[in-house]
C-alpha cells in the first residue's frame, strides 16, 4: 500500500560527503493524496562551492550568497517532511545530507526512506542501468 503523504526530495551539494560538504538547494515535491505542490529554496552553505560542483549544478557563490542557511529552513523543511515518505532517486545521498544538517542544529530527522534506484534494480534487474536518464529513456517519461 502507497502511502497518501509523500515527499519526492532532491538536493544540490558543495560536493559528496555529507560530514564535510553542506547544502545548496533543496527540491520537494510534495503528493497529499490528488494534490500535489511543489517546494524549492537556494541554501547558503556558509562555505565557498568548488569550481567543478558549480559546473556540474550550475549553483554559483553567488546565487547563495544572500540565501538561507539551513538552519534558517530547518523548520520549514521539518514540517514539510513531518508525516511523509521520503523518495529520492539514491536515497542515501538526500537522506544523509538532510540528517547531518539537522545533528549539525542539534537536532535529530529520521523519515521513512524509499530510493528510486533500489526500487528501479528490484522491479527491472534485467537492466544494467537505474540511473535518472535510464529510467526516462525505458519508460519513456517526459522531462
Amino acid at each position: 500500500m502507497i502511502p497518501d503523504r509523500l515527499a519526492f526530495i532532491d538536493l544540490e551539494t558543495t560536493g559528496a560527503n555529507p560530514l564535510r560538504d553542506r547544502i545548496t538547494e533543496i527540491g520537494i515535491v510534495e503528493v497529499d493524496g490528488d494534490q500535489v505542490t511543489t517546494w524549492s529554496t537556494l541554501v547558503n552553505p556558509q562555505r565557498p562551492i568548488p569550481a567543478f560542483i558549480q559546473q556540474l549544478t550550475g549553483i554559483d557563490n553567488a546565487m547563495v550568497a544572500d540565501a538561507p542557511t539551513f538552519a534558517q529552513v530547518a523548520e520549514e523543511l521539518a514540517d514539510r517532511l513531518h508525516g511523509r515518505l521520503f523518495i529520492a532517486h539514491n536515497a542515501r545521498f538526500d537522506y544523509g545530507f538532510i540528517k547531518n544538517e539537522y545533528l549539525r542544529l542539534g537536532q535529530r530527522f529520521r523519515a521513512d526512506v524509499l530510493c528510486t534506484v533500489r526500487l528501479s534494480r528490484k522491479l527491472f534487474p534485467e537492466y544494467p542501468k537505474h540511473n535518472l536518464d535510464s529510467l526516462i529513456a525505458r519508460h519513456s517519461l517526459e522531462t
